[in-house]
């Protein structure tokens, strides 16, 4: 794990943070004061976002979220060198396919990253914040298509976030009990390097174009736009504040009106 100093401020983690909207949530937080731990599969990424951030002491580190002990370290380290406050769980994965096509290895490593990648780092970030007392909070980055089926060609990751829901409500009820909260974001349609391959996907297996596919998109937004990663990051902004302190096993829509609930 690399780092720039020890100044002493709140901290966070997140995973997945190598791009798109976990790199938004890095530097967002980063500009409002957090020290944040970058975390990403890709180490250089990691540490290519990590560069980018504003202000001094945040660090870089590579994180298999499927890797309980590894998630275990991290949240450990962090939590007795400055404190763990708060812990974003974003990454994950999507790949586009049929349901009667999709194979059991893109089932699983599916719900490998997407489910257990957040149940384990959950567990990493709890047994931490509860060993060191730390109140803290953990955001749990879901999706529109955790709370709803209507969406083509992704079964198994709308199994998934599906998934990622119900966790949370239960990470949030039992961790009450020792203050910690615990949340999830539900964007849209983001444009980040994954939409890009959803654009491409869905064109070929629904026989339009990448850009007929994104005007759809569009199309089924009220605000009338795509989404962008800070739209997102903002909202894990405020979840991870003193503002959302008494706000707990919520699912915060975040997608321009593209699913109302």
């Amino acid at each position: 794990m690399t780092s720039q100093d020890s100044t002493t401020t709140q901290t966070v983690v997140v995973t997945g943070a190598g791009s798109g909207i976990g790199k938004a949530i890095a530097t967002t937080l980063a500009q409002r004061g957090w020290r944040v731990v970058v975390t990403d599969i890709d180490e250089a990424a990691a540490e290519q976002t990590r560069a980018g951030l504003a202000g001094t002491g945040h660090e870089a580190a590579r994180l298999d979220v499927t890797d309980a002990a590894g998630a275990g370290r991290i949240a450990d380290d962090v939590a007795d060198r400055t404190g763990l406050h708060a812990w974003v769980s974003n990454a994950g994965i999507s790949a586009m396919a049929s349901f009667v096509d999709v194979s059991i290895e893109q089932l699983d490593r599916s719900l490998d990253i997407n489910l257990k990648g957040v149940f384990l780092c959950g567990q990493a970030a709890a047994r931490a914040m509860i060993r060191t007392g730390v109140r803290g909070t953990i955001v749990n980055t879901a999706s529109m298509a955790a709370k709803q089926g209507r969406v083509p060609f992704l079964a198994d990751y709308v199994a998934s976030k599906f998934g990622v829901l119900g966790l949370t409500q239960a990470m949030a009820y039992e961790l009450a009990a020792h203050g910690i909260t615990v949340n999830s974001v539900c964007p849209g349609f983001v444009a980040t390097p994954m939409q890009t391959r959803e654009l491409e996907w869905e064109a070929s297996l629904s026989g339009s174009t990448p850009e007929g596919v994104r005007q759809s998109w569009i199309d089924a937004t009220p605000l009338g736009r795509l989404q962008t990663p800070d739209d997102v990051a903002r909202a894990v902004a405020f979840l991870v504040s003193e503002d959302a302190r008494f706000i707990t096993g919520e699912a915060l829509s975040v997608n321009g009106g593209a699913y109302m609930d």
